[in-house]
């Protein structure tokens, strides 16, 4: 049990690393916690063994995947209903592109430049075309972006996205079966029902110290998760449905939602983007760079062709449309999802798997901090919400009491 604590403090010690870092080169923490953990493994794992960091073991895995179940819930939970009655055919238009550019070319390079067999490329194509909820809505979040309408904006294209790369996934590899049947019946069934009796549970029970809301929705993202596995699906695919279901009550609780943001921020997202980094083999990826190489820009190029004129044609130009079109390049949760399920099912063997896992973390990195770097639209941050993040880098800033 010693060693559990010892790996514990471990991975912290790593999370601290990567929020110092983040403060430091002016990232995401999203994006450092990634970089940190490829890099730790890489190290640990020459001195002490490949298993030293301990990414696979049943508690950290555990860990991981209710950080990326609550992550993936809380940017559901901050979708507007309103904005997205608004913004239908813009998050529609962004959403479908994004997901068949790079679903198409990703595919096609992977047959015919990599030679990989259809079902492998297929497979990639699916693990490509995703747009990581996780780090957008994480990036969003710690910038201020999700008070706005146009991160909420970014945010419900993100949707569509992974939407399409969840109904490919299952019609092209997993066979429909009467469990499939199942899951669609109760999730319809739970999603009619849950806002009327979340409001009544919280109004009757809710507002005290022993956290029942908190309880409530891990039962809830538990239950339906497992209840996703259980039909041959992923925990994590209902999460972002039961946020939207609940935007407009459990959304429209800031305290509560603060509660989680700190369960989750503070415990769990960093153990799943460490580990996520910890999965990147760089010996494999030394040994055949160029298969990365060609996967990532069949995936940057495919997605950015596409999202660019598509984003202009809503009205954001400049440095707001690449902005746009960069977070929506990015990729991480359903991509390392879809990469893992062909690897589970055959489809994949473990080099494929080695190089779609590092294209899709490196279209987690690279995408976010060219955004945030050069093209990051601050004119559109709220006004606190920018003076406090230039005073944390120390830049001059007006008085924050007026």
């Amino acid at each position: 049990m010693d060693q559990v604590w010892f790996v514990a403090a471990l991975w912290l010690l790593l999370a601290l690393v990567a929020v110092l870092l983040a403060n430091w080169l002016r990232v995401s923490t999203a994006l450092s916690e990634i970089v940190v953990g490829t890099v730790a493994q890489l190290a640990i794992g020459a001195f002490m063994g490949s298993e030293a960091l301990g990414a696979k073991a049943p508690w950290v895995t555990f860990l991981a995947g209710t950080g990326a179940i609550v992550l993936t819930f809380l940017a559901g939970a901050e979708l507007d209903p309103a904005v997205f009655r608004v913004k239908w055919k813009e998050s529609t238009g962004v959403g479908l592109v994004g997901f068949f550019g790079p679903f198409l070319g990703a595919a096609m390079v992977s047959h015919y430049v990599l030679g990989w067999a259809w079902r492998p490329s297929w497979l990639a194509g699916v693990a490509l075309s995703t747009t990581s909820v996780a780090v957008v809505y994480a990036v969003m979040l710690e910038l201020g972006f999700n008070r706005t309408q146009y991160g909420k904006a970014i945010l419900s294209a993100c949707f569509i996205n992974d939407l399409g790369t969840v109904i490919a996934l299952g019609l092209i590899f997993s066979p429909f079966t009467v469990k499939t049947l199942i899951f669609l019946i109760a999730s319809a069934v739970i999603f009619i029902i849950l806002p009327f009796v979340t409001r009544w549970f919280f109004e009757r029970y809710g507002g005290r110290v022993s956290e029942l809301e908190t309880k409530y929705l891990l039962f809830l993202l538990f239950a339906l998760g497992g209840l996703a596995v259980w039909s041959g699906s992923e925990a994590v695919l209902p999460a972002y449905l039961i946020g939207m279901v609940l935007a407009g009550t459990v959304g429209k609780d800031h305290f509560l939602i603060r509660r989680l943001r700190t369960l989750t921020f503070g415990l769990l997202t960093p153990f799943y983007f460490i580990r996520a980094g910890s999965f990147v083999s760089v010996p494999a990826l030394a040994a055949a760079p160029m298969v990365f190489v060609a996967l990532f820009f069949a995936k940057m190029l495919s997605k950015l062709f596409g999202l660019l004129p598509t984003v202009r044609a809503f009205g954001y130009d400049g440095r707001d449309g690449i902005y746009y079109s960069l977070m929506m390049s990015t990729g991480l949760t359903f991509g390392t999802i879809s990469a893992l399920f062909g690897l589970n099912h055959g489809i994949i063997d473990q080099t494929q798997y080695s190089h779609l896992v590092a294209t899709v973390i490196g279209s987690a990195v690279i995408p976010t901090a060219i955004a945030n770097a050069w093209f990051m639209p601050r004119h559109l941050l709220p006004e606190r919400e920018r003076e406090l993040k230039e005073s944390t880098y120390g830049e001059p800033v007006g008085d924050l009491d007026t």
